[in-house]
């Protein structure tokens, strides 16, 4: 069985196949036809690098310690198996292109060859262009052009439209390989900047699109929010947060111009995913591929006075999940079952036959085989942020910030808790509560009302154990480098789709890692340890050895006696690799 892996960036449930009736997205819901909606599917914290982390490990952010959008998950884990390791390890040919990893955090070991992604221009209109080099000038902090961009251009000239096809080529060339394939997409749009074809943002008039937009929950602590919609403000057209206001408003019209542009955008992203189903199709494909569909967090348009992402809330922490394979029995079916991304590994790995995975989550194959089986009781989310009542942080937990307090969404079918917990002195510092039955936009903190006392000692049960103190002696793993891309036709990066690798000719070129051998995976040591066994008899005797180390033979001698545990007089594989992975 083939493996489609999908990932749609800052993509909230905003589909036709998720009850939005305005929006245009046929494509999704040529899929959804073919598989089942997860109406109730939430990412592990809403921002890309540990949700990106979480999905493709299937662990949760506290056990990846990839909580911010430096980290890599090997630092913490270094012999961790990422999802496309597991594929290779069992048989697979492994790709990827396209924004899978957070920028600069890729996982080469995940790959039968280099992860690459095409490059072209951010913007199409020169005035948009002139307004990034600007940026660039000026020495802005975050070089940025305008948030949205009706490009009068074909589907190919942004990132995400060479993406596709590239994807559709690739399709082409792993169906004559003798192996089964995963194969991993992913797209860029619909993130900031909102830029898309005119053709998509012709689809719209902006004064009938749905107005999603809310007050902050009132008795929610303002710390909680997303700091007045910090990401959009560093775009060249978006007035400047006013710093004695908690929430500066967004004028009308331009709130409008933002969700026109959002909404073309998922157009795009639609236009793009139909050319890898018609692919699929075309190499005869389709019956021998699962393919599953994710968005990375939710985005909040104008919700809670905010545009953005970075919260606890259901605007971001909901996320599309779309999962088809053949002969599926409930396909074009529907599940409010709760399920999270620490669950879409196990899935996979299930609907394959492959052996049960080392990770957080379940599999979701008893809900596709029966849209009403319940396989969790809450599904859990949480984000970092910075409390000035709590203890700071000793040893920085959260690299480029002052987070000092963890909040922890415990959603089940009807309420959301968030307890905003110190991760210095695990002490309790705020209390959320949100009753999505009969309040279902937040519109008050229900946490204070004595009613709901039960309901809080209830799913305070669920919140995960203390955050430990991350070990001195880790070996931070390098981020990978950005490496250029050869098109005559692109003059700039696209920074949000990005990281780089593949020329004008479609071959890829290879990111370069800075990983310490200390963090060498258990398929490298394998490796090592046939090379040493010269005689290829699964033992390695202390003379083959001393052969492979023989810059320090006294050293030699002590380490032989150190690798061979149980004293037999040679070294097993287990051996070995439990030896360098002490």
């Amino acid at each position: 069985m083939n493996v489609l892996f999908i990932a749609i960036d800052d993509l909230r449930p905003e589909l036709s196949c998720y009850g939005n009736t305005a929006i245009k997205t046929p494509n999704f819901d040529r899929l959804a036809k073919r598989g089942m909606v997860f109406n109730r599917a939430y990412c592990q914290q809403s921002i890309c690098a540990p949700s990106r982390a979480s999905i493709m490990t299937g662990k949760r952010p506290d056990a990846t310690r990839v909580w911010d959008l430096e980290t890599h998950f090997r630092t913490a884990l270094p012999n961790a198996v990422s999802l496309g390791q597991f594929f290779i390890k069992n048989g697979y040919f492994s790709q990827g292109m396209g924004k899978i990893f957070h920028g600069g955090q890729d996982d080469a070991v995940g790959w039968s060859v280099p992860w690459g992604t095409p490059e072209a221009d951010i913007y199409a209109n020169p005035e948009n262009r002139q307004a990034l080099e600007n940026s660039k000038k000026s020495g802005a902090a975050k070089v940025k052009g305008p948030a949205f961009e009706a490009g009068d251009v074909p589907d190919d000239f942004y990132t995400d439209g060479k993406t596709a096809r590239l994807a559709a080529k690739t399709l082409g060339e792993l169906k004559k390989k003798d192996s089964p394939f995963f194969l991993a997409v992913g797209f860029s749009k619909p993130h900031l900047p909102f830029v898309s074809p005119k053709k998509y943002w012709d689809m719209y008039d902006a004064d009938k699109l749905p107005d999603t937009s809310s007050k902050y929950p009132e008795g929610s602590p303002v710390y909680a929010n997303d700091s007045d919609s910090g990401e959009l403000r560093s775009y060249t057209n978006i007035p400047p947060r006013e710093k004695k206001q908690d929430f500066t408003a967004i004028p009308e019209k331009l709130a409008k111009q933002l969700r026109h542009g959002y909404y073309a955008a998922v157009s795009y992203a639609d236009a793009n995913l139909g050319v890898l189903l018609d692919a699929l199709d075309k190499e005869g494909l389709t019956d021998s591929t699962v393919i599953v569909l994710w968005g990375d967090h939710g985005w909040k348009l104008g919700d809670h006075q905010e545009w953005g992402k970075h919260t606890n809330f259901e605007a971001d922490a909901r996320v599309p999940l779309i999962v088809s394979y053949p002969n599926m029995k409930n396909a074009n079916g529907k599940s409010d079952s709760l399920v999270e991304f620490v669950d879409v590994y196990p899935t996979l790995a299930d609907l394959c036959g492959l052996p049960k995975p080392d990770v957080d989550g379940v599999s979701l194959r008893p809900v596709l085989e029966n849209p009403t089986v319940k396989i969790k009781e809450v599904a859990l989310s949480q984000y970092p942020k910075s409390n000035k009542e709590a203890a700071p942080v000793k040893d920085g937990f959260i690299k480029g910030g002052k987070c000092n307090v963890m909040g922890y969404s415990i959603r089940d079918e009807r309420w959301r808790l968030i307890l905003w917990r110190g991760i210095e002195d695990n002490k309790i510092y705020d209390t959320e509560l949100y009753d999505y039955v009969n309040a279902p936009t937040e519109p008050v903190n229900l946490a204070n009302k004595p009613e709901n006392k039960a309901v809080i000692e209830r799913l305070s049960k669920f919140l995960p154990p203390p955050i430990p103190a991350p070990n001195p002696n880790a070996v931070v793993f390098g981020k990978t480098k950005k490496v250029k891309f050869v098109d005559g036709t692109a003059k700039s990066k696209d920074e949000d789709a990005m990281f780089s690798g593949v020329n004008a000719s479609g071959t890829t070129t290879a990111p370069e890692t800075t990983a310490p051998a200390a963090t060498k995976t258990p398929e490298q040591l394998s490796a090592d340890y046939k090379k040493a066994d010269a005689n290829k008899d699964s033992k390695v005797t202390k003379e083959e050895f001393l052969a492979v180390r023989k810059k320090d033979p006294a050293k030699a001698e002590k380490s032989f006696i150190r690798y061979d545990a149980d004293k037999s007089g040679d070294i097993s594989e287990a051996e070995w690799i439990k030896a360098n992975t002490k």
